[in-house]
């Protein structure tokens, strides 16, 4: 069975659009219809017409798709690919430290569960984090569920940024120790990082961004070799977009095993056995809904 030729079939047959987030494997990647981050590619899904949306990423992912898009039918290949940060809060701890702090608005970062969207007063991306904590008009925020990104943004903002603990493994096992020695073997190389790694290895980079800031610094700059400080699912359309540019994955085991779960068999059978439905209770889901609206309506210049 040519397992690619059968997917398109199916997905042709499934009125599907299939979506792949950048930390995909390759095959993944090569096969979607659309590439990105998690909310360009809900916010993509949201504009075709097609009545199922297969989301190759994890759980939060598919929800996010399924709060924009609740008239369609929200797949998710691998039931159990689940991002622990998003797991490290709670609706109900993050309803907690909303009491310990009464009145102080909550931005929560898009890699949360739903249940937890619909606590927050506000959504933000790694891309537009700071510009949404700049547009809340308190001198006080909590920032939830990652402690690194909500560190980077207390850097650029005259406000008080309470964190919740949580953080992605992936991007917190990078030391600044690799970072340095790979600076010393490469003096030359451009280190780019994520704002989900730790405070003192963004200390090092060279320019900080979002995994889609990743495409468009490398396309833009003129150097020719670059540290990637995230997740090396970035490499596969790093390498297509700059084929005569060389890069260097910041340690070599960088990669989210939740994010490696899904295959060719698994979006196959996804598609074959139309599973698995990714559902939200409604209220919930108006709740989260009112929490990415009102992210989007923040002007990008504020």
């Amino acid at each position: 069975m040519d397992i690619k030729a059968e997917i398109k079939r199916l997905a042709k047959e499934r009125d599907a659009v299939i979506l792949a987030h950048n930390y995909q494997i390759d095959d993944i990647q090569e096969i979607a219809d659309f590439t990105g981050d998690s909310l360009a590619l809900s916010i993509e899904a949201s504009k075709v017409s097609n009545k199922t949306i297969v989301f190759c990423g994890v759980h939060f992912m598919a929800e996010t798709a399924y709060i924009l898009s609740p008239d369609k039918t929200v797949l998710l290949p691998e039931k159990d690919a689940g991002c622990p940060m998003a797991d490290m809060v709670t609706a109900e701890g993050l309803r907690k430290m909303k009491d310990k702090f009464p009145g102080v608005p909550v931005v929560c970062y898009v890699n949360s569960s739903a249940a937890v969207k619909a606590e927050a007063d506000i959504c933000c991306t790694s891309a537009n984090a700071v510009n949404i904590v700049k547009s809340i008009d308190s001198d006080k925020i909590i920032f939830a569920p990652d402690m690194n990104l909500g560190h980077f943004v207390s850097r650029f903002v005259d406000k008080e940024v309470i964190l919740w603990e949580g953080f992605c493994p992936t991007h917190r096992r990078l030391t600044s120790k690799e970072v340095l020695e790979l600076k010393g073997k490469y003096p030359d190389a451009v280190f780019i990082a994520h704002p989900e790694c730790n405070p003192d290895v963004v200390d090092l980079a060279d320019h900080v961004c979002s995994t889609s800031g990743f495409y468009t610094f490398v396309k833009q700059s003129d150097k020719k070799r670059f540290i990637i400080g995230t997740e090396k699912g970035v490499l596969y359309k790093l390498k297509k977009e700059n084929p005569d540019k060389e890069f260097i994955i910041a340690y070599d085991t960088f990669q989210c095993k939740n994010m490696k779960k899904i295959t060719l068999k698994s979006l196959y059978e996804s598609l074959r056995d139309m599973k698995y439905i990714i559902k939200i209770d409604e209220d919930e889901r108006l709740k989260a809904y009112d929490s990415i609206k009102k992210m989007l309506e923040v002007p990008r210049n504020y």
